[in-house]
């Protein structure tokens, strides 16, 4: 029923008084493009689901799950890294550019893969890792072969003789030294992560042809769009000049956004992006607001989209912020609401699960904030990104020993923790909330031997709550965290509002409540998240019981003002 007309003059005048960060609606933000419209759905490939049991998740298993990825109610997939790699960081250390790792399959089968997602009409993003390669690499063999190789000026290369270069921060070094000494020529070569991912000398025009023809190369095969990974630190100042004794505290405002990183990106769009349809997106977002403005206004001709991870970041294992997270979002929507747009997210293959880091995971709250959670991310203005298992409410591991995780970068920094006497017991507790491996363990199809991932090893250990969390039996429930997020995906894909729509925080200094408005083209939804698990009532004059309930969590949502634990309702006001 609709809200009584003494209700929306009270509303309105709330939401004219209220001290809310309030956007306009985009002149260009509104110009209808495929890519503002996806619902993304990120797949993690080694741990979806594995075709031929040699632990591992493969093309061939994303192919007999097609079916599956369809009925969420997404229309874009984005694949991490596929391509040949020695694996040194899951992918991201790339050998190959066109070709895919054995692990996998081969290209045959991403053939299939592509064909069958765009004829149930999903579109296919590609991860492309640009910043750097693996040392395994060609072009890096051939680069480190002599000083005279026509590869050489492929990378950043320090000769010994000359003074050691200013110190460069590693994330994922077990010393945190990015520049790592090669005897062959006696000189030192520049990662900014693992030593088997040397930096790409991005000055170097013959790098840049390069990946643009690789670039190319993917587009014609029919992808319909690339994530450029750490993209903000390809461009370098090559005098490699000292930076401030404790840069490493906050390293990214001297690694991002380098001196010649738009005239990268124009070019790139230049040769690439606008000879095909396809959605780019970007790894980080730069320094502030402006970098993040000029990285996606479409008159700049750079990218479609980027995300930020000031929000993301936001959450630790002693707990967040939760004013600073509703402004923080609060305040990157009002920055691009005439131009440019953004990613919606929460979680992906670099952090934790979603419901550890932002909801509740205890049995007695994993299922309402998870749901919770979709609300949020498929209520808001922007592109939404999902992370595969979210949509079950999938949870942290739970590992108590080191050697259950596989990521590299955690085991360098427990080697580096034992080398300088750090506290073992504190940094356990901490990766077993924050590690990324957190959100890489098997997908939990069913109750069955490895939650149905794989009939070999796991690559991985398997969650031991899959006997409970896992999509059979879910989708036997109707009130199941699964279902749920498909009722999200299906408001969201119906109402353009819910796209294109002006977003208004109400109430922002409620601690408990996320509440606001998306208004478009005359319809109106006002949405209500309790990020709490305790009752928590929004500040807001209205007559909830007379509200249509578009979305609710509850079976019963509330209709007195007051939000049950972790409650979630939609209303349509018009």
């Amino acid at each position: 029923m609709k809200i009584i007309l003494c209700s929306i003059a009270i509303l309105l005048a709330s939401i004219l008084n209220c001290n809310s960060q309030t956007s306009l609606v985009a002149k260009k933000g509104t110009d209808k493009k495929w890519w503002k419209e996806a619902v993304v759905y990120q797949i993690y490939p080694r741990s979806f689901k594995d075709s031929d049991g040699d632990g591992i998740g493969d093309l061939r298993g994303i192919i007999s799950k097609l079916d599956y990825i369809k009925s969420l109610g997404v229309n874009t997939i984005w694949l991490n890294p596929i391509y040949s790699s020695p694996n040194d960081d899951n992918g991201y250390d790339v050998s190959d550019y066109r070709n895919i790792m054995k692990d996998f399959g081969t290209m045959a089968d991403f053939d299939l893969l592509l064909k069958g997602l765009h004829e149930r009409g999903i579109k296919l993003v590609m991860d492309f890792v640009l910043n750097h390669s693996s040392d395994e690499h060609e072009w890096f063999k051939q680069s480190k072969s002599s000083r005279t190789s026509p590869y050489r000026n492929y990378y950043h290369w320090w000769d010994a003789e000359r003074v050691k270069p200013n110190y460069r921060y590693s994330l994922f070094d077990v010393n945190h030294d990015a520049w790592k000494y090669d005897s062959v020529t006696n000189a030192y070569y520049l990662h900014y992560f693992s030593k088997k991912q040397p930096d790409l000398n991005w000055e170097n025009p013959k790098v840049r042809k390069e990946i643009y023809d690789i670039m190319k190369f993917w587009a014609d095969k029919g992808i319909d769009g690339y994530r450029l990974d750490a993209f903000q630190f390809a461009s370098k100042d090559t005098s490699f000049p000292a930076f401030p004794t404790g840069f490493e505290n906050n390293f990214v405002p001297y690694y991002a956004m380098g001196p010649h990183l738009h005239d990268y990106l124009k070019e790139m769009n230049q040769e690439v992006f606008s000879k095909y349809d396809v959605m780019t997106v970007a790894e980080g977002a730069g320094n502030n607001y402006q970098d993040a403005h000029d990285l996606v206004d479409a008159d700049r001709n750079e990218l479609n989209m980027a995300y930020a991870f000031d929000a993301i970041d936001l959450a630790k294992m002693e707990g967040y912020d939760f004013i600073k997270f509703k402004e923080t979002f609060s305040k990157w929507d009002s920055v691009f609401a005439n131009k440019g747009w953004l990613s919606i997210f929460l979680a992906s293959h670099d952090q934790a699960r979603i419901v550890n880091r932002f909801g509740n995971a205890s049995p007695e709250f994993r299922e309402l904030s998870s749901k919770m959670l979709s609300t949020f991310l498929l209520t808001m203005r922007g592109t939404p990104f999902i992370y595969n298992g979210d949509e079950l409410g999938m949870t942290n591991a739970g590992f108590e020993k080191i050697t259950d995780y596989r990521d590299m970068s955690t085991l360098n920094e427990y080697q580096y923790q034992l080398n300088h006497g750090g506290d073992i017991n504190q940094f356990m507790k901490r990766i077993q909330f924050e590690c990324r491996d957190n959100g890489r363990t098997p997908f939990q199809w069913d109750d069955s031997k490895n939650a149905g991932f794989s009939t070999g090893t796991p690559w991985i250990q398997v969650n031991t709550n899959f006997k409970y969390i896992n999509r059979a039996e879910q989708e036997m429930n109707q009130q199941s965290v699964l279902n749920y997020f498909r009722k999200a995906t299906d408001l969201r894909q119906k109402n353009p509002a819910l796209i294109y729509g002006k977003y208004t925080l109400l109430d922002k200094s409620n601690h408990d409540v996320y509440a606001y408005l998306r208004e478009f083209e005359g319809k109106k939804f006002l949405v209500l998240l309790n990020f709490s698990s305790h009752q928590a009532k929004p500040n807001l004059k209205m007559n909830f019981a007379r509200s249509k309930v578009v979305l609710a969590n509850y079976p019963n949502p509330s209709s007195n003002g007051v939000l049950a634990p972790y409650e979630s309702i939609v209303y349509q006001l018009n």
